[in-house]
């Protein structure tokens, strides 16, 4: 593989009509999403997308309804099978696996959790969680031992007997939760999971994900068009516009660097506050007798804690150690106007 990542997304393109090479060569070309469709009928759904996507590292992507989103994370496990490139997975080119390699891999190494939770209505909560490793073909004590350690873990202790239509839609999202993970998959697809939540239980199954994400370390693609969701819990955020990534980066990047108008106007009611932490905008120089804070706390939880204290400055550790200072001033100038990166 040419990259240490763990998914190495390279060159895709997907064109959906009857005649998808010969427009694919009108793309590289230089034809447009619109002219495509309105000179030659095919739609251009994915154009050229490259991303990489760490071990253990949690990837989302945003866009707004028609960016290409869920055509790309079909993609992963070839749901949808790209018009051109490739998707590595650490030696193996999973556009290359044939019919056996690639049931393996969509059985052992990847699990998907889907917005509308599609759960087997007649199956209990239990049998639900446990339907991944059937398909393994998994053996009984391993089957049932897996199945009641994550029907504890997401919370639904008790509920082993219940039925989907019993539950409520957080706790149903819990139950596809627990079955992806129960399969002990490397790689999690999320295509909008939490969408259809009402916004508290939406932002609860948020913290239940990170919690368990900060623990298991597993590789996440997640689908949202909510970029309130994506710099809350996002490693990196991509935004898809048209089918192409119109940026990469980290919530701090996307936030406080937007590679253009597109993403400026996307991001202009975010509540920097409550996403960006101190640790993008921390400044070199070290103050004697200053109080400490964590690199890793928002600028709204600083501020509070700066002037609790009845200070305008504070040193900022890392696992203790001090790495530079911060001012009331440049956390109230990020919160309300952005200041760049350093």
């Amino acid at each position: 593989m040419e990259s240490e990542s763990k998914l190495l997304i390279k060159n895709i393109y997907k064109i959906f009509g009857d005649r998808p090479e010969a427009a694919l060569k009108l793309v590289t070309d230089g034809i447009n999403k619109q002219t495509l469709l309105e000179q030659h009928n095919h739609v251009l759904a994915l154009n050229n997308i490259n991303l990489e996507v760490s071990t253990g590292k949690f990837q989302v992507v945003m866009g707004l309804s028609g960016s290409g989103k869920s055509t790309l994370i079909r993609h992963v496990n070839r749901l949808i099978e790209p018009t051109a490139g490739s998707i590595f997975f650490h030696d193996d080119d999973v556009t290359n696996l044939d019919e056996k390699q690639l049931r393996y891999f969509r059985r052992f190494r990847t699990s998907m959790v889907f917005q509308n939770f599609a759960l087997l209505p007649h199956r209990t909560v239990l049998e639900n969680i446990s339907y991944g490793l059937v398909i393994q073909k998994q053996v009984k004590k391993i089957l049932m031992d897996r199945s009641l350690e994550w029907l504890n873990r997401v919370g639904l202790d008790g509920y082993n007997d219940y039925y989907p239509t019993q539950l409520s839609g957080g706790m149903q999202q819990r139950v596809g939760l627990a079955r992806a993970l129960a399969t002990d998959a490397e790689i999690l697809l999320m295509d909008e999971p939490f969408s259809a939540l009402d916004p508290l239980i939406r932002e609860e199954m948020q913290d239940v994900l990170i919690n368990l994400q900060n623990e298991l370390k597993k590789t996440i693609i997640f689908i949202t068009h909510d970029l309130d969701e994506a710099l809350r819990i996002g490693d990196k955020v991509a935004i898809l516009k048209d089918g192409e990534i119109i940026q990469n980066g980290s919530p701090e990047e996307i936030i406080l660097n937007p590679a253009n108008e597109y993403v400026t106007d996307f991001t202009k009611n975010i509540n920097r506050g409550r996403i960006l932490t101190i640790g993008a905008i921390i400044e070199d120089a070290v103050l004697e007798n200053a109080i400490k804070i964590d690199k890793k706390i928002t600028l709204e939880a600083a501020l509070r804690t700066i002037n609790e204290e009845g200070s305008q400055f504070a040193n900022v550790v890392d696992n203790s150690r001090v790495i530079g200072s911060v001012s009331q001033k440049t956390i109230i100038n990020a919160i309300t106007s952005g200041t760049e990166v350093n």
